[in-house]
C-alpha cells in the first residue's frame, strides 16, 4: 500500500484527523491509567515523534507514536519491568525536567481497521526508526505487545515470547515484524500496562458478568483477568 508518512510537527493541521482515526483496540486497553494520562500528550508535546500515514486520497490510515527518554542515567540503565507504563513516565518526567534523552521508545503503531493486512505496520515501524536516527538517536527500543498472545491467555509470556518458527523467526506476527527489522528480545516486562478497575467498569467494557472469584479470559487480553467480587474491583496485568 502506497502511503506518505509525515510527522505532526511537519503537518500540525492533521492532528485532529490523527486523533479521529479509527482503531481496533479493546476498550479496556485504553483505560490503563498511565496511558490515559500521557498517551494523548505525545502528538501535542512531542509532535516530531507522532507520525502518520496518508493514502493516495489523503486519508490517514496509520499512525505511530514514540517518546524520547534518558536510559543511561543513574537509577535506570536497564529496560524497566513496568515496560510501557514506566517508559511513558520516564519520558514525560525527563521532558519536564529538561533531562537530555538518549533513547527513543516506540509506544504504539496503530492501523485503521480497513487498512490492516497491507504491511503498514512494518512501514510505520521503519519510519519510526528512521525518524529517530534523523534526530541523532542511535538506540530505539519497543515494549512490544505480542499481537496473537490473546489467543493463548494462559501461556506464560516468557514461553510465548521466545517461541520460534523453523526459520528462526518468532512465532508471534508482531514480534516477527520487529525481528525482521533487526530487533532482539531484551527482557520480559511482567508489570507493563496494568489496569485495575471496578467490576462494573469491566462488565461495561467486556459484556462479561464478572460475578465469580476466578481468572477470566477476556477477549483481546493477553493474560487472564483476576476477578475478586469481594473487593469490588480486579486487576489486569499484561506484557506489552
Amino acid at each position: 500500500m502506497d502511503v506518505e508518512v509525515s510527522s505532526v510537527a511537519e503537518r500540525p493541521d492533521r492532528l485532529p484527523a490523527v486523533f479521529e482515526m479509527g482503531d481496533t483496540w479493546p476498550e479496556f486497553v485504553t483505560n490503563d491509567p498511565v496511558g490515559a494520562a500521557h498517551y494523548g500528550r505525545i502528538p501535542t508535546e512531542l509532535p516530531e515523534h507522532a507520525l502518520f500515514a496518508e493514502d493516495e486520497h489523503g486519508e490517514i490510515v496509520a499512525h505511530a507514536f514514540s517518546v524520547p527518554f534518558a536510559l543511561g542515567v543513574d537509577g535506570r540503565r536497564t529496560l524497566p519491568a513496568r515496560g510501557w507504563d514506566q517508559i511513558l513516565l520516564w519520558a514525560f518526567a525527563d521532558l519536564r525536567r529538561g533531562t537530555r534523552p538518549d533513547t527513543v521508545s516506540a509506544i504504539s503503531v496503530t492501523i485503521a481497521p480497513h487498512a490492516q493486512g497491507r504491511g503498514l505496520s512494518a512501514v510505520m515501524l521503519r519510519a519510526m526508526r528512521e525518524a529517530a536516527r534523523a534526530r541523532g538517536f542511535r538506540e530505539v527500543v519497543a515494549p512490544v505487545r505480542p499481537s496473537a498472545k490473546h489467543r493463548e491467555p494462559h501461556t506464560p509470556i516468557t514461553e510465548y515470547a521466545h517461541r520460534m518458527r523453523p526459520d528462526g523467526l518468532p512465532e508471534d506476527p508482531w514480534l516477527r515484524v520487529h525481528a525482521r527489522a533487526g530487533a532482539r528480545i531484551d527482557s520480559i516486562a511482567p508489570a507493563s500496562m496494568t489496569v485495575g478497575a471496578s467490576l462494573e467498569e469491566w462488565r461495561r467494557w467486556t459484556g462479561l458478568p464478572f460475578d465469580t472469584a476466578e481468572d477470566v479470559a477476556v477477549p483481546g487480553a493477553l493474560v487472564p483477568v483476576r476477578c475478586e467480587p469481594g473487593l469490588g474491583e480486579h486487576r489486569y496485568s499484561r506484557w506489552r
